[in-house]
C-alpha cells in the first residue's frame, strides 16, 4: 500500500512541476526570441505561430526534483544518469537555438554527446549484461566489450528515435506516455522499484507537458526535450525489462516503443539507399506521410498513438506469455 501511495504521489509531483513551471518557461522564451518560428521553405514546419521551445527545462526538473525527491537515492547510476540529461539538454538547447535562428546544427558534435551519455550509463553500472538460455535455462554473462556496444547502441538508439518522432503536435509526448506506461506495467509486474518509479515520474512528466502540446500546441521541448525523454525511456528498459531477460522477453521493451523504432528503422534505410545522410532531416516519417495522404493532423497523432497502444499491449501479452 505505501508503494501505491509513493508511486502517485510521484506522478502528481512530477506532473505539478511541468504543469506549473510550463507557462513562465514559455513566456520567457518570448522574451529572449527562443521561440520556433514558421518556414515556408520546409514541408516540416507544420505550425503557423512562433512556439516557444522551453518546455524541455520544465521536463527535466520536473523529472529529477522528483525522482530525487522520493528516492532520496545519490549514488553513481543516479549521478549517471543526471550528467547524461544536463549533456543532452546543453547540446540540444544549442542545436534548438540554431533553428531559432533557421539554421541547422551540425549532426556529429550532437551524437557525439549523446553517445557520452549513454556511455556514462555504462560506466555507472547499468548495462545489458546477457540473457537466459532458453534450452538450457543458464544466464549467458556477454563479453564486456559487447556489454558495452548493446548498452551504448539501445540507449543512442532510443534517445534518437524519440527526437525523430518529434514533428507534430501532440505525437512525441503522446507515444513516450504510451511506451513510458507500457515500461511502468513491466516494471511492476517483474518486482523492479526503480525503473517503476522512473517511468511513472516520467508519466507525470509527459502528461503534463501534453496539456500544452496537444493541438494546437503552445509550446514545444524542442530538440533538448526530446533526446531527455528518449534517454530516460532507454535508461528505464535497461534498468527493468532488459534485467534477467530470455531470448523472447528481449523484444518486450522494443515493442513497448514500437512506433518510433520501426518508423525510423524504415526512415534511415530509405535515407540510406537514396545516398543521403542518416541525420539529415527531412519529412520521410509516418506522420508526414499520413499527413500527405490525407488526414488531419489530430487523425495522423490519434492513429499513431492508437498503433503505439497495440504495441504496449503487445509488449504487455508478452510479459504475460513469460511469466
Amino acid at each position: 500500500m505505501v508503494i501505491v501511495l509513493l508511486y502517485a504521489l510521484s506522478f502528481i509531483i512530477s506532473f505539478l512541476i511541468v504543469y506549473v513551471l510550463i507557462p513562465p518557461l514559455g513566456k520567457m522564451a518570448f522574451r529572449i526570441d527562443f521561440v520556433d518560428k514558421p518556414r515556408k521553405d520546409t514541408e516540416r514546419k507544420i505550425h503557423r505561430e512562433p512556439i516557444p521551445l522551453t518546455a524541455s527545462y520544465a521536463i527535466f526538473i520536473g523529472f529529477f526534483v522528483t525522482y530525487l525527491l522520493v528516492t532520496r537515492e545519490f549514488n553513481w547510476e543516479t549521478g549517471a544518469l543526471f550528467i547524461g540529461g544536463v549533456l543532452l539538454l546543453t547540446i540540444g538547447t544549442i542545436d534548438d537555438w540554431y533553428k531559432t535562428k533557421g539554421k541547422d546544427f551540425p549532426a556529429l558534435p550532437k551524437m557525439v554527446i549523446q553517445l557520452s551519455a549513454a556511455a556514462l550509463v555504462f560506466f555507472s553500472g547499468n548495462a545489458f549484461t546477457g540473457f537466459y538460455n532458453p534450452l538450457s535455462n543458464e544466464y549467458v554473462l556477454l563479453p564486456v566489450w559487447l556489454q558495452f556496444i548493446l548498452t551504448i547502441l539501445w540507449i543512442f538508439g532510443v534517445t534518437t528515435v524519440i527526437n525523430f518522432s518529434d514533428g507534430m503536435d501532440g505525437l512525441a509526448g503522446g507515444l513516450a506516455t504510451i511506451s513510458a506506461v507500457t515500461l511502468f506495467i513491466v516494471a511492476l509486474t517483474k518486482g523492479q522499484t526503480n525503473s517503476a518509479m522512473m517511468a511513472i515520474i516520467l508519466i507525470g512528466v509527459t502528461v503534463a507537458y501534453l496539456r500544452y502540446n496537444k493541438p494546437p500546441a503552445k509550446i514545444f521541448m524542442g530538440d533538448a526535450g526530446a533526446t531527455f525523454i528518449g534517454f530516460i525511456l532507454g535508461v528505464i528498459a535497461l534498468d527493468g525489462a532488459f534485467k534477467q531477460a530470455t531470448i523472447l522477453s528481449l523484444f518486450i521493451p522494443i515493442l513497448a516503443l514500437g512506433v518510433p523504432i520501426f518508423d525510423n528503422i524504415f526512415v534511415v534505410l530509405k535515407r540510406m539507399i537514396q545516398g543521403k545522410p542518416i541525420y539529415q532531416a527531412d519529412a520521410s516519417q509516418a506522420h508526414y506521410r499520413l499527413l500527405r495522404s490525407g488526414l488531419s493532423h489530430k487523425q495522423v497523432v490519434m492513429f499513431l498513438c492508437l498503433i503505439g497502444t497495440c504495441f504496449g499491449l503487445s509488449s504487455i501479452i508478452l510479459l504475460l506469455i513469460q511469466t
